[in-house]
């Protein structure tokens, strides 16, 4: 008799779902369904034009759960603050290219990178999706391979699609699979620092950003007046460093020592 498959429940209460400014509270409902269906249950909702709601609670069909733990929050960057990992929904292509993937790599991504957690996966709006600032505060954007010719794919369906390949990824093989921690307790390795190693969250990483925007400005490096594609390709960089968090703090211990000089140079004037 085959067993029931097992699920790595860390994995998939270590996942938020973030809608941004949904209009329709129905789809705020149905999401939280999808999610629970899923084993999913961090819901957090950016700007939501209507919420709390009762079309909401009844289109979640049980899930009130859900709804009734959800976060709502004023700006995406509240709700990403202590994420490792951000991936964006995209239906279309950039300007400016990011990395992009299928729902089954975010799968993979998922799974494999332990350290990269709380996860977010961030939808945008019904009608527009995500803006290109939004997205540029992601690691990757997913894209659903849908019908080219009826790309036409509801909130919650999108959300259901995305919730289904978390819960694939959480799938045990077997029971050591899950919790497993890398080793370490060398004696080569006694001195090692865990939290320096650890993945920046995003709030982290934004500091950064806003440091080194602040010092590209002082430096005349860089014109908000005339900022071009700069920004974006800063958070890109970014992006695809995946810094740790003592990685994050020798950058910005650089930028304040130029800040300092800059400083210096200016009383000399």
């Amino acid at each position: 008799m085959s067993q029931e498959p097992q699920f790595d429940t860390q994995l998939l209460d270590s996942i938020k779902i973030v809608l941004c400014q949904t209009s329709h509270p129905g789809n705020i409902g149905a999401t939280a369904r999808a999610m629970k269906t899923m084993g999913l249950s961090r819901l957090v909702l950016v700007n939501p034009k209507d919420f709390p709601s009762e079309e909401a609670s009844a289109r979640s069909s049980g899930a009130l759960d859900v709804l009734d733990s959800a976060v709502v929050v004023d700006t995406i960057e509240e709700a990403l603050a202590d994420c490792r990992l951000i991936i964006g929904t995209s239906s279309r292509n950039r300007a400016l290219p990011w990395p992009l993937i299928e729902p089954r790599e975010m799968g993979h991504i998922i799974r494999e990178q332990t350290d990269a957690r709380p996860v977010a996966i961030v939808f945008g709006r019904e009608s527009t999706g995500l803006l290109n600032e939004e997205l540029q505060l992601c690691h990757y954007h997913v894209n659903i391979p849908a019908n080219p010719e009826y790309m036409s794919l509801n909130l919650a369906a999108a959300v259901q699609l995305i919730a289904y390949e978390a819960r694939l990824a959480s799938k045990v093989v077997s029971s050591q699979d899950v919790n497993v921690e890398q080793d370490y307790s060398n004696d080569d390795i006694n001195d090692f620092d865990k939290e320096s190693e650890r993945l920046a969250s995003f709030e982290e990483v934004d500091g950064l950003y806003n440091h080194l925007e602040s010092t590209m400005k002082q430096t005349e490096f860089y014109n908000p007046e005339q900022p071009k594609l700069l920004p974006a390709r800063i958070r890109r960089i970014l992006a695809k460093a995946h810094l740790n968090k003592g990685e994050v703090n020798i950058l910005r211990g650089f930028l304040s020592s130029m800040d300092k000089y800059l400083k210096r140079q200016m009383k000399g004037q």
